[in-house]
């Protein structure tokens, strides 16, 4: 697997900080958008490098947060307006598109 690259890095950090208030994306979505293989190295980058970014707009696949995110994730989504039932993103109506 080739090494990601600087400039993958700050095309995946443009496209989170572009996700308006009240949308999101999931990892893919960003993966996607982005030209990469796995939605992994979207993680690992933000894992890394998104304390300056709205890391709250992003979620897996299922809508879900993950679990050690949740309570925090999904306040930030409720003040935002995100649609949220039993703990899921409507992802339907939430969805950004890049």
């Amino acid at each position: 697997m080739a090494a990601t690259t600087e400039e993958q890095i700050e095309e995946v950090r443009r496209l989170i900080a572009s996700i308006p208030a009240g949308f999101v994306a999931t990892y893919g979505d960003i993966a996607d958008a982005a030209g990469l293989s796995s939605a992994r190295t979207v993680g690992w980058i933000m894992r890394t490098d998104s304390a300056d970014l709205p890391w709250h707009r992003v979620l897996g696949a299922s809508g879900k947060p993950s679990a050690h995110l949740a309570h925090r994730q999904i306040a930030k989504l409720e003040l935002e307006g995100v649609p949220i039932k039993e703990g899921r993103v409507d992802l339907k109506k939430a969805r950004f598109h890049f």
